[in-house]
């Protein structure tokens, strides 16, 4: 569906979505709990994937009020976690339902360490646990298309030096932990653009997605000295943020499968991040690391 010539691009239409199933990653806060509140109010029968109940628990909340239904389920996910985003997985499949659309959306910068499987943190979150749950849930989607898989991403990959392999299985070597978040944001870009060219003529579709620099706890560990220069690059609230996610979500032509995002609107990413072979290279050492 195309947008209507008099509607302005970072508002996406309102689309009757009873009887498609979504699933989004890290949806208690932040971009994610107005993704998962905005597709519920559209229809759709929405699970929230996060690593608390309790913390989720004011979202399914919202979303019940706002709908007057059902319509949110939760599963547990800790996406540091090869065997809690497995469990995950699992829990999903075994309720049998469709999957018409993932928002890998949960993420993390500034924090610094391994991750419980021994990869550099970041990147461990960011892609691993996201590459994982993708794999799992593969099937389920192409059995369900056409489906949409949206990667939320950031304009940070820009500024990936590259992908070093040997760092990505050592822990977090910047202070900040903000070098090793662009090298995570360059995987979810290659990550979607590959997924997009595997999965091309199944009717699932793949969208990475910038959703501009958005005040949201994904930044809660980054050093308080250093917050103000964040605040300094205009941070954007969550409404503001999940639009692009959304426009993906609902409305990206499926012949842009595997493209970038921005301002609801296609993008040019990184020469990185166009690179087939880069990508490709990301993919097997993705899988490698599972095996």
């Amino acid at each position: 569906m195309n947008l209507p010539v008099d509607m302005p691009l970072n508002q996406p239409v309102a689309q009757d979505l009873t009887g498609r199933v979504a699933l989004v990653t890290g949806a208690n806060t932040g971009i994610g709990r107005i993704t998962a509140r905005e597709l519920a109010r559209r229809g759709a029968e929405v699970f929230l994937a996060t690593r608390s109940l309790a913390r989720t628990q004011p979202a399914l909340d919202e979303i019940a009020q706002l709908t007057g239904r059902p319509s949110a389920h939760w599963l547990e996910l800790d996406l540091a976690d090869f065997a809690s985003v497995r469990a995950c997985a699992e829990r999903f499949l075994a309720t049998g339902r469709p999957l018409h659309l993932l928002v890998n959306n949960a993420g993390l910068g500034g924090q610094r360490g391994l991750s419980r499987d021994g990869l550099e943190l970041t990147f461990g979150v960011n892609h691993m646990g996201h590459f994982l749950l993708t794999q799992l849930l593969r099937e389920r989607l192409v059995a369900s298309a056409p489906a949409r898989v949206v990667t939320v991403a950031s304009r940070a990959h820009q500024w990936a030096p590259g992908l070093d392999w040997a760092e990505l299985r050592r822990p977090t070597r910047s202070l900040t932990g903000i070098r090793e978040y662009m090298v995570s944001k360059l995987a979810n870009v290659l990550f979607s653009a590959e997924l997009g060219r595997q999965l091309a003529g199944s009717g699932v579709s793949s969208y990475a997605v910038h959703p501009g620099v958005v005040d949201t706890e994904i930044w809660r560990q980054v050093p308080r000295l250093l917050r103000p220069l964040l605040k300094l690059r205009g941070l954007r609230d969550p409404e503001q943020g999940a639009q692009t996610t959304l426009y993906c979500a609902l409305q990206a032509p499926q012949h842009e499968t595997g493209c970038y995002y921005a301002d609801s609107a296609l993008k040019t990413p990184s020469k990185l991040a166009q690179d087939q072979r880069l990508a490709a290279e990301l993919w097997r050492f993705s899988e490698q690391i599972l095996s």
